[in-house]
């Protein structure tokens, strides 16, 4: 893989050189350069197609994604080519030039293995899941107003309505929900851990727990993200316990998937413990605020 991508990002280069200047290319020449960049392309798609899907859905998918970039953004220089009139390189061509030299280039950051793909997939996750509860704790200490960085509106007058603001009991359930998200943050942060420490790709049957573990965990982020979006004002306290809820479910079945796949070993089942009770506890508190809202 690592060699079609070089040959492709060559490619790159002598068609875009090619076309940087008068006088235009032979007819020729065309066809020879344009058998080249189509040999590279064919080259890189079937590399691909010759992963044995045995070696991991999560690390397919990675690869999959760095050769359609390679592919599209090919398509993109031919098509900036194509547009551009034959006087002197333009932004654009540098631009998807440049767009085709990096795609090419991810090949040395692509992880080797289903291990290393998954740990990467749940790295991704933890950022994003990280990014979420920074945001909701920096709302909470804005004060009672979380839209107050936004500017006030001649037409629709001051924010003196409640809409923007949380009510003391909107606060009780917000502490519990904050709860949830911190648990969302500790449970990837463990599993990733676990998946570095422990994580195998020797046999089919661990790389099909690291897949199973990289598809739970996939559901994490966005569940954080509804959560999230459910708790600002003016707050829907069902739609907040259903979206609780929801999280709460996921977070139980990455634990269970993990407790029960080769990452684990019995030195590592306290955490995942403690995890499930704090989830269980943050869940029923939610449920208790909201009691009234069924």
């Amino acid at each position: 893989l690592g060699q079609t991508f070089k040959v492709t990002s060559q490619e790159a280069t002598k068609l875009s050189l090619a076309f940087s200047r008068p006088p235009l290319t032979s007819a020729e020449d065309c066809r020879k350069l344009s058998e080249d960049v189509q040999n590279a392309i064919l080259a890189v798609a079937t590399v691909y197609y010759w992963l044995p899907k045995g070696q991991g859905t999560t690390l397919r998918k990675m690869v999959r994604d760095a050769t359609t970039e390679v592919v599209e953004g090919m398509i993109q220089l031919t098509e900036t080519i194509l547009s551009a009139p034959l006087e002197s390189l333009s932004q654009e061509q540098l631009i998807s030039t440049g767009g085709v030299w990096e795609a090419c280039e991810q090949v040395s950051n692509l992880p080797r293995d289903n291990q290393a793909a998954v740990a990467s997939a749940l790295a991704a996750c933890l950022g994003v899941v990280k990014d979420a509860l920074e945001e909701m704790e920096h709302a909470l200490v804005e004060g009672q107003d979380p839209y107050s960085d936004i500017m006030e509106d001649e037409e629709l007058g001051f924010r003196g309505n409640r809409d923007t603001y949380w009510s003391e009991a909107d606060r009780k359930l917000l502490s519990s929900c904050m709860g949830l998200m911190k648990a969302s943050k500790a449970c990837l942060k463990k599993v990733l851990g676990v998946v570095k420490a422990y994580g195998k790709a020797d046999s089919p049957e661990q790389i099909a727990q690291l897949d199973d573990l990289a598809d739970i965990a996939n559901e994490i982020s966005p569940s954080v993200d509804e959560l999230a979006l459910s708790m600002y004002p003016p707050m829907n306290q069902l739609a907040v316990r259903l979206n609780a809820a929801k999280l709460a479910s996921v977070l139980k079945k990455v634990l269970e998937i993990t407790k029960t796949s080769h990452v684990c070993p019995p030195s590592e089942e306290g955490w995942v413990q403690f995890l499930s009770g704090a989830v269980d506890h943050n869940m029923n508190k939610i449920k208790n605020f909201t009691q009234g809202q069924l």
